[in-house]
């Protein structure tokens, strides 16, 4: 019997304070993540997450255009909130995570979509705006959307050090598989299923 991640809200306690609005040291709060279930009245703000995140990650691999196009931010709406009401993906585990009451990430997995894959569970996305980097909201997204009793992959962007590090330390490993996607290319990182 497999073990789904729990998506009870979960705080994360920091002993530093980062600075908010995407780094101005003029505004400062307490930095205590929550990582809680998406819900449908989220969508557009994990849109803004989504989008933010791609032009902060991607500016330089990706072109202009397609980063700062004015459709980007209504597609990815469009995309959470299917994913967050249509039964069809109501096997997804999507969740987001908050600091001092705004969302500053989102992930979401589900069931393997490659071919060749020996785990149960991917990650399609995990996002956490870079402000809020090195707060613990990627780990706590991490943690409710994947399960540790079971085996996991992931696509992330190569070059994208610090993505490919963390995930390192969580345990995944590059299987030497890599494709294209968006202009970007992407290599394949494996999680064996962890010892309890």
């Amino acid at each position: 019997m497999s073990s789904t991640p729990s998506l009870t809200p979960i705080i994360y306690a920091m002993d530093r304070w980062p600075a908010t609005d995407e780094g101005n040291v003029t505004q400062r709060v307490n930095l205590h993540p929550i990582i809680r279930p998406a819900t449908p009245t989220d969508a557009a703000e994990m849109a803004r997450i989504h989008v933010t995140s791609w032009q902060e990650t991607y500016r330089g691999l990706m072109s202009d255009d397609e980063l700062d196009d004015p459709e980007f931010v209504p597609t990815r709406e469009r995309f959470w909130r299917i994913g967050l009401t249509d039964e069809r993906f109501k096997h997804h585990r999507i969740a987001v995570a908050e600091l001092d009451g705004r969302l500053v990430g989102i992930a979401q997995s589900a069931s393997p979509t490659d071919d060749d894959a020996t785990w149960s569970q991917q990650l399609n996305v995990l996002y956490v705006l870079a402000f809020a980097h090195g707060t613990g909201a990627g780990l706590g997204l991490l943690d409710a959307v994947l399960s540790e009793s079971e085996g996991a992959a992931l696509w992330v962007a190569d070059p994208n050090p610090r993505a490919q590090a963390f995930y390192r330390k969580h345990g995944f490993v590059p299987d030497d598989s890599s494709k294209e996607e968006y202009g970007i290319r992407e290599i394949r990182m494996v999680r064996e299923q962890m010892e309890s």
